[in-house]
């Protein structure tokens, strides 16, 4: 397992086994980044991860946690119009957060380097939605580079730099889940210095988007695309591979796909293998499509470069006919595999593998199916505790609204608190919307880190608007879902330094929540319920939104500190003697570290699941658990 410690070397040529996300912080440092900023988000997390631990090591080098990707792209934005190469760093959706500067940065253009690494994540391993991200390349006349393999995705950094700085506009480098997650061997490179400070020089006419400058900008914006086109001609990003009367278009991790099932189907074809996917290479890309008669196109989600080659085959009078997503041999929907490509190209070239699908497939029926598993809370998680509470206080009749993060997994039953979600910060602004026309009590639930990234604007709407909603914060002092980040209610910034964490309740009380009050989670639950009572019954008095914040840490912390200390609490039990098999605690709390014993139908705890948080004391109306004695 590569340490961050050890991409910090400085040993050129040395291959070490990296992950694309590895590959890509290393790629920061030997870029000769000045300063990055991302909000955390998969499949894109282990790059600001390693980030965080190796920015007190490298001399001028800034990280930071942004709240949430729109103020990572004005931050990092800024630093390269400045003149400094910058980074910033987001999910798929994450760049839906940040579409606003995003198209004003294009016409603003920059100084020095600046790459805007998006990734995205077909089939929704931990999104809401199959971004395909490569229109917001063409939407904003930005370059967008693409790796197959984490080899790629360091050069491709050091590419993407470059290319920017020749065109003064930002460059995205897209990838998906696949690469992010693909361990492969990197060759290291010379890590650059980065200077302290630049001297910032006042342009308005440039920097200043109003309408009459805008105007100007635009025609300029669209020369600069014009010269990324002849760029990419020459690139050696793309490039071609093979011969063959077939010829394949493709890009990022299907070209690896494609590789594997032309050695299978033992089929000989040209590749064209774009690295720079928009602008795409007009001319090249022509004489691809006249030296073929079929061109068969692999590419993940959308007919991107389907569509592009379609019309330049159009355009051009090219006589070809274009295999892909219009005619069925490939999906929109979800990632592919090397099976899906195999198959595909065998039905279009009428061969037949050497693979013999139908063994594999009676093998696979042989093997017994898995018990159902959907994503749950952990054992011990303080958000089982709160949404326990907010659905027995309101005994299931409230509306529940939800936001992105951990607090999603309360959707299933027993705990059934999840009813409406949009995007981040959605909690609170669904719950406004909700109260005015349905008249039902509101509880909507947001986390601590989504409260600073998203919410507070939607808070500020309630608090003037008078919308009658409660909002209950679960803060598990950390950004948990997507690796343990740190956020502004933390104390931790991105270059590990201790701040005065901001807090929630004061923050809320700032924006004019009259109601706001905070609870330990885990201190009592008969006190959790009768607060989430209390809240709830006061905004439908008041007319008015109301604030509780409910406080533990998050399990894997907990228990990450006690492994550390080797200091652990007593155990918690079923005493046998009293349980009446009555199944409240595994019907209605469903904490994975319970489960029922097949002959005596009491339940059982998990020793080695359990993290000793006691909400199934409370919950138990037998007083059946019991904790040992020290």
């Amino acid at each position: 397992m590569t340490k961050p410690k050890d991409l910090l070397e400085n040993t050129p040529g040395k291959k070490v086994l990296l992950l694309a996300n590895e590959a890509i912080a290393r790629g920061v440092l030997e870029a000769g980044v000045r300063l990055v900023a991302l909000y955390p988000g998969t499949p894109s997390s282990e790059i600001g991860n390693n980030l965080t631990f190796m920015a007190p090591h490298i001399p001028n080098f800034y990280f930071e946690f942004s709240t949430n990707e729109k103020v990572a792209l004005e931050v990092s934005g800024a630093a390269a119009v400045a003149g400094v190469r910058s980074m910033m760093i987001c999910k798929g959706p994450g760049l839906n957060v940040a579409a606003d500067p995003f198209f004003s940065l294009a016409y603003i253009g920059v100084r020095a380097g600046m790459v805007i690494v998006v990734a995205d994540d077909p089939s929704m391993w931990s999104s809401q939605n199959e971004n395909d991200s490569r229109y917001y390349a063409l939407m904003g006349n930005m370059p967008m580079v693409e790796p197959a393999d984490p080899a790629e995705a360091k050069d491709m950094v050091h590419d993407a730099f470059e290319l920017s700085e020749k065109l003064e506009l930002p460059v995205l480098l897209r990838t998906t889940t696949r690469v992010n997650h693909t361990r492969a061997p990197v060759v290291l490179d010379i890590i650059k210095e980065r200077p302290k400070t630049v001297e910032f020089e006042k342009d308005p006419f440039r920097l200043v988007p109003i309408p009459s400058v805008a105007r100007k900008m635009h025609p300029k914006l669209l020369a600069k695309i014009e010269k990324a086109k002849e760029i990419a001609e020459n690139s050696p990003l793309n490039f071609f591979e093979g011969n063959g009367d077939l010829g394949i278009l493709t890009s990022g991790v299907a070209y690896n796909y494609v590789v594997e099932a032309l050695d299978h189907l033992e089929l000989e074809t040209e590749i064209y293998k774009l690295g720079i996917t928009h602008p795409v290479p007009e001319k090249s890309m022509v004489e691809f499509l006249k030296r073929h008669k079929r061109v068969v196109v692999v590419e993940e989600l959308e007919p991107f470069l389907e569509t592009h080659a379609r019309r330049l085959a159009q355009l051009n009078e090219v006589s070809v006919e274009i295999l892909g997503k219009e005619q069925g041999y490939f999906s929109r929907v979800g990632e592919y595999s090397p099976r899906i490509v195999i198959e595909s190209l065998g039905k279009i070239s009428n061969r037949n593998t050497r693979i013999n699908w139908k063994d594999i497939d009676k093998q696979s029926e042989q093997i017994p199916e898995m018990p159902p598993r959907p994503p749950l809370l952990c054992a011990g998680c303080p958000h089982r505790a709160s949404y326990f509470a907010i659905r027995t206080a309101t005994r299931g009749k409230a509306i529940y609204p939800s936001d992105i993060g951990c607090y999603t997994l309360s959707i299933s039953p027993p705990l059934e608190t999840a009813d409406i979600l949009f995007d981040m910060g959605s909690s609170i602004t669904t719950a406004c919307g909700l109260a005015q026309v349905t008249g039902q009590d509101i509880v909507a639930s947001v986390g601590d880190s989504t409260f600073f990234a998203s919410a507070l604007p939607g808070l500020v709407n309630a608090v003037y608007n008078k919308h009658p909603v409660s909002l209950v914060v679960l803060d598990n002092r950390t950004t948990a879902m997507t690796g343990h980040q740190p956020h502004p209610g933390t104390g931790i910034t991105g270059m590990r330094e201790e701040v005065p964490p901001l807090d929630i309740e004061e923050v809320s009380k700032g924006l004019g929540i009259k109601y706001v009050k905070t609870i330990t989670t885990f201190e009592s639950m008969a006190g959790l319920v009768k607060e989430v009572r209390e809240m709830v019954k006061w905004t439908r008095e008041n007319k008015s939104p109301a604030v509780l914040v409910s406080r533990d840490p998050c399990a894997l912390l907990t228990a990450a500190d006690r492994r550390k200390s080797g200091e652990y609490p007593p155990k918690y039990y079923v005493d046998t003697e009293v349980c009446n098999s009555c199944k409240r605690c595994l019907n209605r709390l469903s904490c994975p570290a319970m489960y029922q014993d097949t002959e005596t139908e009491q339940a059982v705890i998990d020793e080695t699941l359990c993290n000793f948080c006691g909400t199934c004391v409370s919950v138990c109306p037998q007083g059946a658990i019991k904790q040992e004695e020290k």
